[in-house]
């Protein structure tokens, strides 16, 4: 089964790098521009899996005052 990684709104993909370098300071992961090769598994997962619990809580918080 064929990957598709690339992005539903191009135009994201400035703003998710600023957010990932954001969760990734957060969480005191040491991410630089580029190659990040240097980061364990659980580093690499560690901000990956703290973006995911952001974006959920955003559209949770956009979800909540409205009637579905």
């Amino acid at each position: 089964m064929a990957r598709n990684n690339s992005k539903l709104v191009p135009e994201a993909r400035a703003a998710l790098d600023r957010f990932k370098y954001e969760v990734a300071n957060e969480v005191g992961v040491n991410l630089k521009q580029g190659y990040n090769g240097n980061l364990t598994s659980r580093e690499a997962g560690q901000v990956g899996g703290n973006m995911v619990k952001k974006m959920i809580q955003q559209v949770e918080q956009g979800m909540a005052g409205k009637n579905y």
